[in-house]
């Protein structure tokens, strides 16, 4: 089963994936009927999944469908240990191309902040899990006109220089990790659901943990949404906190604010995401090294 830990968003978690949109249902229901009681600390229920666990709420709330292409104002504002603050604004588009090709989805951001990098552009494509394909990412210069490949040495490595990093914003199995539900916290008068994530293996891993607080939805879970993660060194030390807030449009979910601090550096990120519009046909001749050259045409939509 795949998980697409959320951002993750994006970023959608992420700064910018989006969400995978093929097959969605099927290991939804499988999870939910399969998991077992790991962490049980209520007799609360998760409908048609019995007592609540960590497992089955990861597979309800790390998931919300977000259409078939979306376009939107992305913003990221980096600011430092001293106060100081770097402002960058993106268009941003997002395609679902559901494994034609072993792609799975594609991401472009055209920059239109600052003035000096007005004109780039930066190109994500990512492959279906069972292709075994890294991510390809492409970023177009202006200044050289050229166009080069981006490549990924570290999962570790700082996703656009942002208190995020690759890992953060890529797709994550399930069950590489054991969730465990560890109880209800108030916060500001909700009450949160907490989930305690550790990774069965702890090679290569950069996180010793992740705790989650999940939100419960207005309607019940079927719109439970993830508010808060919270990330752990290796060493068990808290390193850093994510905060989303989410935005519901034309029937697809997306976040609307993150905010990732790093409590050991005390510096912080901020992403926001406006003037979204979903489902709207936009062409795969969008996503291409050509497109990157010349910009958003609404003509190939």
């Amino acid at each position: 089963m795949k998980f697409l830990m959320p951002v993750s968003l994006c970023f959608h978690a992420y700064f910018l994936l989006g969400r995978k949109a093929i097959k969605r249902s099927s290991w939804l229901v499988l999870s939910l009927l399969i998991a077992a009681p790991i962490g049980s600390v209520a007799a609360e229920t998760l409908a048609g999944a019995g007592v609540l666990t960590g497992q089955s709420l990861m597979a309800q709330c790390g998931y919300k469908y977000p259409g078939k292409d979306q376009t939107s104002t992305f913003t990221v504002v980096l600011k430092d240990s001293a106060g100081n603050e770097k402002k960058s604004v993106y268009l941003r588009l997002w395609k679902d191309y559901g494994g034609e090709g072993q792609v799975l989805e594609k991401m472009m951001l055209f920059s239109t902040f600052p003035p000096d990098s007005k004109g780039g552009a930066f190109m994500r494509t990512t492959y279906m899990p069972e292709s075994e394909k890294v991510a390809e990412q492409w970023i177009y210069l202006p200044v050289l006109r050229k166009i080069r490949r981006v490549t990924i040495r570290d999962p570790g490595d700082r996703f656009l220089n942002s208190d995020l990093t690759y890992q953060d914003v890529s797709y994550r199995d399930i069950d590489e990790d054991e969730h465990f539900y560890i109880g209800k916290e108030v916060v500001g008068g909700v009450s949160l659901y907490k989930v305690e994530s550790t990774p069965r293996v702890t090679k290569g891993e950069i996180y010793s943990k992740r705790l989650f607080w999940i939100q419960k939805g207005d309607v019940g879970w079927a719109d439970c949404l993830v508010k808060k993660i919270a990330y752990y060194d290796i060493k068990g030390v808290l390193l850093k906190e994510q905060v989303l807030d989410w935005q519901k449009v034309d029937g697809a979910w997306m976040w609307q604010r993150v905010v990732v601090t790093d409590v050991q550096e005390q510096h912080e990120s901020v992403f926001e995401m406006s003037d979204v519009k979903v489902d709207m046909g936009l062409s795969k001749r969008q996503f291409s090294k050509r497109a990157m050259k010349s910009g958003f045409d609404l003509k190939l939509r």
